[in-house]
C-alpha cells in the first residue's frame, strides 16, 4: 500500500496543491496542508474526479471551437474580462462564474394590493414598499412639482398620488401609543354611572372677595394665612350641603395666575363669578369670564360686598350684559346672586343654587373603575418628598395604587383629604393630597391610575423620555424668521432669570408673566425653573450665566447664602407675586429706584419652645449668625420655605428684656401674632435700610 503526500501528487498530475485539498475536502477526506500525506484509496478517488473534469473540459473546448466559427459570439468572447485567466486551462473562470449572478434574470416584482404605513414614509421606503427604483419616484414627484430626495418623508396625500398612479391602494396603520393616557380609559355604560358633587371653581377679579366667600361657606380663615389677603395657590375644598357634598376650587385672582385660573376652569362643572358691588367688572373679571365661556360651563353671578355704603348691583348686572352674562330678572337665562361674604350673608342663596344648577345637569361618573383625574397644585416638600394635589374625575383613587401623573409614576403612599385626615379612597370629585411620586408634576397634568405597578412604570419613563425628546427638538429648531429676528437684535440685551417658588402654580404663573413683559432693548431670558429651596447649585448656575434669582416664597440657606456672597449673584425674594413682575419690569425700563433696603442682620435657631398661658409660644432660640435686636423685622423660615413674615414682640436674656442677642448667645423669642413656632425653625432678622438713589 503505498501513500503519497499532496504538493507530491499536485506536481504529478500537472495541478495546484490547493485544488487537490479541495477536492479531498469536498469526498470528505481530512486532511491539514500540502504536506499531509494520502493513501491508495484517497488517490483512486482524485483520478476519478480528474477524469470527469476532463470531459467537461473537452465539452468547453468543442464549444469554444464553434465560436470560433461564429462571429457575433467572438466577438463576446474578447470583451470578456475572463479571457486572459484562460492560461490555466479555464479553471478559474469557470469557478468564479459560478458565483456571479445572472444579469437580467430576475423577474419584475409584483405590485402590491396595498401599502401600508405608520407615521410617514421616505420615498426610499415607500419605492421599496412598491418595488419600484426611487428615481422613478422621485420623476414622479418633479412632475407633480415636487422636488424631492430619496430620504424626505412624504405626506399622506403625496403617497395617495404616487400610488394611484400603480393601481396600488395606501392606508395608514394606527399604532397603540404607550404614552397616550387615553389609551387606558375607556367609556361608561349609562347603568354603572352615579351621582357625583359638583365641581365648582370660583373666579373673579383680586381683592372681589373670593377667598372670602370661601371662609364663609367653609368657616375657615385662609385669607389670614395669606400675604398681603390675596390667595397665592389654587386650593381645592369639600363641603356638605343639604347631605349633598361640593367641591370648591379657589383659583387665585391677580393677573398674573392667568395659567392657574385656566387650569381651575378646565376641570369645573360650575363657575362662580364673584364681582365687588362696589368696583363692578374689571380686567380679571373679564378674563374669568373667557375661560368660563371656553370651558362651557354655567356661570353664576356672585355679586359681593353688598354691606358698602357704595354697592350698586344694577351697575354689576349692566355691565355684564355687554358680556351676554344677563340676568333672570332682566330675560336672561345667568343667575345673579347678592351676598356679603364678610357678614355671611347670601351665602346659603348661593350654595342652594348651585345645587339646584347640579340637579339640573346631573353630573356622573362611574366609582367602580381605576381613578382618572387631574392634577390642581404639586410642591416638594423636604420630609414628604413630591406631594401633589390631586382632584378625581372618574373612578375611585386607593391607598395603594400604581399612578402615572403627567410624565412621572409612583405608587400613592398616602392620601390627606382638605381637612388633613388621612383617608383609604377617594370618590369622584374629592380634591386629596397624595405621597409617593417619583417627581413633582406639572400643575394641571393628568393622572391615571393602573392595575399594576410594572405598566405604571413603562407608561411613566416613556411618558418622561418623550418630553424630554421634545424639549431637544424645540432647543434645536431653527427657521429663516428666527435667524432673521436674530441678527435685526443684535444690540438687544439678555437678562437671565433663575425662578424658584415654593408650589408648581406660583413657578409657571411667574415665568410666564416675566416672559409676557415687553420692553424695547431688553428680553427676558428663563434659563431654569424650579421648586423648594434656593440651592448652592442655582447659585452656581446662575453664576456661569450671569442671571438673576427670583425667589417666591422660599429662602436661600446658609451655604447657598455664603456661595451667592463670593459668587456676587444677585438673589430677589419675594412673598407677593406682583412685586417682583413690577421690580423686573422697572429695572428693565431703568426705573429702578429704591428706596430702602432689606438687610438681614442675624439668624436664630430654635431649640426648644414654650407654651405659656397669656403669652403665647416662647421660642428657645440659640443665634447662629450676627445679631437679633427687638427693633427688627422677623420671619420665620421652615424647610427652606417662609411660614411667617412679622415683628419681634418680646426678646429676653433670662427674665431680663433684652434690646439685642449676638452671636454665642441663647435668648427668648415672642412673636407677635404667630404661635406656631416649631422646634428646628430658623428665625431670621432684618432691618430696612434707606438707600441713596445713585
Amino acid at each position: 500500500m503505498s501513500k503519497m503526500r499532496i504538493h507530491e501528487y499536485a506536481k504529478e498530475h500537472n495541478t495546484t496543491s490547493k485544488d487537490v485539498i479541495e477536492k479531498l475536502k469536498s469526498m470528505n477526506i481530512t486532511v491539514n496542508n500540502h504536506m499531509s500525506v494520502i493513501d491508495d484509496q484517497a488517490m483512486a478517488k482524485l483520478n476519478n474526479n480528474s477524469k470527469q473534469s476532463k470531459k467537461g473540459s473537452d465539452k468547453n473546448s468543442m464549444e469554444n471551437k464553434n465560436n470560433r466559427n461564429n462571429p457575433k459570439a467572438n466577438a463576446n468572447q474578447k470583451n470578456s474580462k475572463s479571457a486572459p485567466n484562460n492560461r490555466r486551462g479555464g479553471r478559474r473562470p469557470n469557478r468564479r462564474g459560478k458565483g456571479q449572478p445572472p444579469k437580467n434574470t430576475a423577474a419584475p416584482r409584483r405590485l402590491p394590493s396595498k401599502v401600508t404605513f405608520i407615521g410617514s414614509l421616505t420615498v426610499g421606503q415607500l419605492a421599496e414598499k412598491l418595488g419600484k427604483d426611487a428615481s422613478e419616484l422621485i420623476k414622479k414627484l418633479m412632475g407633480l412639482g415636487v422636488m424631492a430626495t430619496i430620504n424626505q418623508e412624504l405626506d399622506k396625500d403625496t403617497m395617495e398620488l404616487i400610488c394611484d398612479d400603480y393601481g396600488v391602494k395606501v392606508e395608514e396603520e394606527e399604532l397603540f401609543e404607550v404614552t397616550d393616557l387615553d389609551n387606558y380609559t375607556s367609556e361608561d355604560e349609562e347603568g354603572k354611572l352615579v351621582e357625583r358633587p359638583a365641581v365648582v371653581t370660583i373666579m373673579g377679579h383680586v381683592d372681589h372677595g373670593k377667598t372670602t366667600l370661601l371662609d364663609g361657606i367653609r368657616d375657615t380663615k385662609v385669607t389670614q394665612g395669606e400675604a398681603g389677603g390675596i390667595t397665592q395657590h389654587i386650593g381645592a375644598y369639600q363641603i356638605e350641603e343639604n347631605n349633598k357634598k361640593i367641591t370648591f376650587l379657589d383659583t387665585p385672582g391677580h393677573a398674573a395666575f392667568t395659567t392657574m385660573r385656566a387650569r381651575g376652569a378646565k376641570v369645573t362643572d360650575i363657575t362662580v363669578l364673584v364681582v365687588a358691588a362696589d368696583d363692578g367688572v374689571m380686567p380679571q373679571t373679564v378674563e374669568a369670564i373667557n375661560h368660563a365661556k371656553a370651558a362651557e360651563v354655567p356661570i353664576i353671578v356672585a355679586v359681593n360686598k353688598m354691606d358698602k355704603e357704595g354697592a350698586n348691583p344694577d351697575r354689576v348686572m349692566q355691565e355684564l350684559t355687554e358680556y351676554e352674562l344677563v340676568s333672570e330678572e332682566w330675560g336672561g337665562d345667568t343667575i345673579f346672586v347678592n351676598l356679603s361674604a364678610i357678614k355671611r350673608e347670601g351665602i346659603d342663596n348661593l350654595l342652594e343654587t348651585i345645587l339646584l344648577i347640579s340637579e339640573v345637569e346631573e353630573f356622573k361618573a362611574n366609582p367602580d373603575k381605576l381613578a382618572t383625574g387631574t392634577v390642581i397644585e404639586a410642591q416638594l416638600d423636604k420630609g414628604r418628598g413630591p406631594v401633589a394635589t390631586l382632584l378625581v374625575q372618574e373612578g375611585t383613587l386607593k391607598v395603594g395604587d400604581p399612578v402615572v401623573v403627567g410624565n412621572t409614576f409612583g405608587r400613592v403612599r398616602a392620601m390627606v383629604n382638605d381637612l388633613g385626615k388621612r383617608v383609604d379612597a377617594a370618590a369622584p370629585s374629592t380634591p386629596v393630597e397624595v405621597t409617593g411620586l417619583s417627581d413633582v408634576p406639572q400643575a394641571g397634568d393628568r393622572f391615571v391610575a393602573f392595575e399594576d405597578e410594572k405598566t405604571a412604570r413603562q407608561v411613566g419613563e416613556a411618558r418622561n423620555q418623550q418630553q424630554i425628546e421634545a424639549q431637544r427638538k424645540e432647543s434645536s429648531k431653527m427657521n429663516l424668521d428666527d435667524l432673521f429676528d436674530k441678527i435685526q437684535q443684535g444690540d438687544v440685551k439678555d437678562i437671565n432669570v433663575i425662578v424658584k417658588a415654593d408650589v408648581q402654580g406660583s413657578v409657571e404663573a411667574l415665568a410666564g408673566s416675566l416672559q409676557k413683559i415687553e420692553v424695547e432693548g431688553v428680553k427676558i431670558n428663563i434659563i431654569h425653573t424650579a421648586v423648594g429651596a434656593i440651592t448652592e447649585s442655582d447659585i452656581i448656575l446662575a453664576s456661569a450665566s450671569n442671571a438673576i434669582i427670583i425667589g417666591f416664597n422660599v429662602r436661600p440657606d446658609s451655604n447657598a447664602k455664603k456661595v451667592a456672597e463670593s459668587e456676587q449673584v444677585e438673589i430677589r425674594l419675594h412673598r407677593v407675586i406682583y412685586t417682583a413682575i413690577e421690580e423686573i419690569e422697572a429695572a428693565m425700563k431703568g426705573m429702578l429706584d429704591p428706596v430702602y433696603e432689606e438687610k438681614v442682620i442675624g439668624q436664630a435657631e430654635v431649640r426648644e419652645t414654650f407654651k405659656v398661658s397669656k403669652v403665647g409660644t416662647i421660642a428657645g432660640s440659640y443665634v447662629t449668625e450676627g445679631k437679633i435686636t427687638r427693633n427688627s423685622g422677623v420671619r420665620v423660615i421652615r424647610d427652606g420655605i417662609v411660614v411667617f413674615e412679622g415683628e419681634v414682640d418680646t426678646l429676653k436674656r433670662f427674665k431680663d428684656d433684652a434690646k439685642e442677642v449676638a452671636k454665642g448667645y441663647e435668648c427668648g423669642i415672642t412673636l407677635a401674632k404667630f404661635n406656631d413656632v416649631k422646634e428646628g425653625d430658623i428665625i431670621e432678622a432684618f432691618i430696612m435700610e434707606e438707600v441713596k438713589p445713585k
